[in-house]
């Protein structure tokens, strides 16, 4: 019988971006806009992307490294302020195997330079699969991907 886990833990991130509100969150709300920085590394395979960005609505992606599992992101959006915040519930997946269970909310504050984002991620990570700190580390590249993309929309 496998040996059964969940680890909790809350992190919080906070940058600061080159942007507006409407902006960031245009690249929060618009699936052609997200497209360009959410999701995995250079090199992985991308498919079944689905965004419905609605209270209620979903979106779901899933990819990995070629000829490996693949990873899976699908997310239940709870509540959505335009260019203030977003609450979404998520799983992760690597391959059949839930890994995580998630509550994310996004805060868009104005700042001197454009937008302070403030991103809190509440999980439950399961098995040993996956930890906080592999989280933590992977959701600060994709912020960085979004510095990236909104600022190159400048």
């Amino acid at each position: 019988m496998q040996q059964r886990s969940a680890a909790h833990a809350t992190f919080v991130i906070k940058r600061e971006l080159d942007a507006p509100p409407s902006r960031v969150f245009a690249a929060w709300s618009n699936k052609e806009a997200k497209g360009k920085w959410f999701g995995g590394p250079d090199g992985w395979e991308k498919s079944d992307y689905q965004f419905d960005f609605k209270v209620g609505g979903r979106e779901h992606l899933s990819g990995g490294p070629p000829g490996q599992a693949r990873h899976v992101f699908d997310a239940l959006y709870y509540d959505i302020v335009p260019d203030q915040r977003i609450i979404y519930g998520y799983e992760m997946h690597i391959g059949a195997q839930r890994i995580s269970v998630s509550l994310a909310t996004i805060e868009f504050k104005p700042s001197a330079k454009g937008t302070q984002l403030v991103l809190t991620e509440q999980g439950v990570f399961l098995d040993g699969y996956d930890d906080a700190g592999a989280r933590e580390h992977g959701t600060k590249q994709l912020i960085e991907q979004l510095a990236a993309a909104v600022a190159s929309n400048a």
